[in-house]
């Protein structure tokens, strides 16, 4: 809202309200006199000499006024006629018309007149300078001076209560201005601790059950594009239903159980977090709560990229420092890798320099490096990679062995196999093999091969396919399209996979018969539940993998209890070793013979079982030697060869 416009007011030109006026020489002069003592001497008029005789101290402004013949000043010795204008004027505020004296927070006049009275007699002489020069007030004045005269005659009409309600709205002004900056600064900090300072406050409750259902009805895929969730509100709810679980005997609500608190835990953070119910209930099951938060926030994070040092070509500190000149910002690793460098920024494409097209390096996660270092390939060694695509573990077990031994490369997928082959010819690997077979009939096809020339393989690396629980930040489509038919049908295929590859090392070698099995799920079925059954069913015990981090397996999950040895297991989380999720275990084989596998109940192989155990390794079909006892009943009998031709010489017709 501005000012009323009132028309018969004109609006001041000139110099503006806030402009000082400087008071006049003798007002000032008069502030320095000692009072009841005549003014000063006369002065020959004109301007002063910085040199002359009335400068200086006080003894040569006397020397000069006895050398003119007067008297020094403040003495008696002056003339009656000089006692008037000698004396100094006194300064007095006189309100000019229809205008009000103001004063500025420093206490200065901004405006007004000052008029000099005179003595009590009242004379009106002209004014006098400094210097005893006498000049009229309109000869002094600036054109703009003059202006601003006229403007104030002019608006001579006002009365002192306008100028006075005038000031008035101008401090309220002020005065709304102030608050409304004050206001401004509140309401931000209110704003961002409004909720919080609620939460605080007041306890946590449950929503109802048409609370409930009106949110399911907004979480649906089809309204949820048209009218979004409020993200900031779920994510109180679920940090007040996290305090709560936390502290469940004293800040619970009575009538509820923990149960429906974590229905509703679930509900909110696979709506925040954009996960299905059935993933959500796996990883619950997994972390605890606080930790669960982390790994999904962890997994909205992409991981940092790191890089391989291909060792074949050049060393690691020759390849950071061509990095760095082209414009990369990078690191070592860790302490752990003697070849990794993460890369935090670059100017250049980093997976298109003439360092990577060289093969110097490899883009490979921090994860896939543990694998190959668990491993521990050595020189004149012959190693398997079961499932080598892209090619990266391949590469790093060759440059380990320094291009010695051999290395077959297999991956069931003719597509994957050509980025492989791309990458070991850029990379400078001479003792690759590359094959495309099924991992799981390996042993049973290149038996003749591997086990009657070479004797089998002194090392197996089985980077397993896998649901990819634990590169989420990488798919996130992971988050919605898995259930739990694709659990186990990983689980199954795995189990395959791990049989084949401990079925493929040969026990007898002098400096291996190691297996390590990894992969990038957080899944129980697919890790430790895969590494138990492998213990059941062949002659192979854990060993350590040799990684100095990591956390350890799980020895017991729910209901089901595992083998001690799991504790040699690692495993990684985004959250805590800030890269993808992975699990590792190496197995130790002590025997080439296949333990016999104990007869179970009829009854409980008649019975279907989701247990991911139950699902036992495919046996080979025995040939048919003899047909049973119901096929003879139901086919007749088939004559031999010798009968056929007894038969037909029978049905030949007789000549006549």
């Amino acid at each position: 809202m501005g000012r009323k416009l009132d028309p018969t007011r004109k609006e001041k030109r000139g110099p503006g309200r806030k402009a000082r006026k400087q008071r006049g020489a003798e007002v000032e002069l008069a502030r320095f006199l000692p009072p009841g003592k005549s003014g000063p001497g006369p002065l020959r008029p004109g301007p002063a000499r910085p040199g002359g005789a009335g400068a200086g101290c006080p003894d040569r402004r006397k020397r000069a006024v006895k050398a003119a013949g007067q008297t020094p000043r403040g003495r008696s010795g002056f003339s009656d006629d000089n006692s008037k204008w000698l004396a100094p004027a006194k300064a007095k505020k006189i309100p000019s018309k229809g205008n009000n004296m103001e004063l500025s927070s420093d206490g200065e006049v901004e405006e007004g007149s000052w008029e000099m009275e005179e003595e009590e007699d009242g004379s009106s002489d002209e004014m006098v300078d400094d210097y005893g020069a006498s000049s009229s007030e309109e000869e002094e004045l600036l054109p703009i001076e003059k202006a601003a005269l006229k403007q104030k005659s002019d608006r001579a009409g006002l009365s002192e209560d306008d100028s006075e309600e005038e000031e008035e709205e101008e401090e309220a002004e002020e005065a709304v201005e102030e608050a409304s900056r004050q206001k401004m600064g509140q309401k931000e900090e209110e704003s961002t601790d409004l909720q919080l300072n609620l939460d605080i406050d007041e306890q946590f409750k449950l929503p109802t059950n048409e609370q409930i259902e009106r949110e399911d009805i907004l979480f649906s895929c089809e309204i949820r594009k048209l009218c979004p969730p409020d993200l900031h509100f779920i994510h109180q709810r679920i940090k007040g239903n996290m305090e709560v679980l936390q502290d469940f005997v004293v800040k619970r609500e009575e009538g509820h159980t923990r149960q429906e608190y974590l229905a509703v835990l679930r509900r909110d953070m696979a709506a925040y977090y954009s996960y299905s119910d059935f993933l959500l209930m796996k990883l619950m099951d997994i972390f605890p709560l606080p930790e669960l938060i982390n790994f999904l926030e962890a997994n909205e994070v992409p991981r940092p990229v790191t890089i391989r040092t291909n060792t074949l070509k050049t060393r690691r500190r020759d390849l950071a420092q061509a990095l760095i000149n082209r414009g990369v910002n990078l690191d070592p690793l860790g302490k752990w890798s003697k070849t990794g460098l993460v890369i935090y920024d670059s100017s250049v494409p980093i997976g298109a320099t003439p360092e990577y097209l060289a093969g110097h390096y490899m883009l490979q996660g921090a994860s896939s490096l543990l694998p190959v270092m668990a491993l521990a390939p050595q020189e004149n060694e012959r190693i398997l990679d079961m499932c080598c695509a892209p090619g990266g573990k391949t590469s790093y077990i060759a440059q380990l062995m320094k291009n010695t031994g051999m290395i077959l490369a297999n991956d069931s997928n003719a597509e994957r196999l050509r980025s492989v082959v791309g990458n070991l010819h850029r990379l400078g690997v001479t003792n690759a093999v590359v094959s495309n077979c099924d991992g799981r009939q390996f042993p049973k096809v290149c038996s003749c091969l591997f086990w009657g020339v070479l004797g089998g393989f002194d090392r197996v690396l089985l980077d397993a396919p896998c649901s990819g629980t634990g590169v989420i930040s990488k798919d996130p489509a992971v988050k919605t399209n898995k259930d739990e038919k694709d659990i186990l049908r990983c689980a199954h295929l795995q189990k395959e996979l791990v049989l084949s590859a401990i079925d493929s090392v040969n026990a007898a070698s002098e400096t291996g018969g190691y297996i390590v099995y990894c992969t990038c799920s957080v899944m129980v079925e697919e890790n430790e539940w895969v590494v138990d059954y492998a213990l059941k069913k062949r002659n192979v015990r854990l060993v350590a993998t040799g990684l100095d981090f990591g956390k350890e397996g799980f020895t017991r999950f729910k209901d089901r209890r595992f083998h001690p040895s799991l504790k040699s297991t690692r495993r990684f989380y985004p959250h805590t070793h800030n890269m993808d999720g992975f699990f590792i275990a190496k197995f130790k084989k002590f025997s080439n013979a296949i333990p016999q596998a104990q007869k179970e109940p009829a009854v409980e192989a008649a019975t279907p079982s989701t247990d991911p155990d139950a699902i036992t390794e495919p046996q080979p079909k025995k040939k048919k030697l003899e047909g049973s006892k119901a096929d003879k009943e139901q086919k007749p009998p088939q004559p031999t060869l010798k009968k056929r031709h007894s038969l037909q010489a029978q049905r030949r017709p007789l000549k006549a």
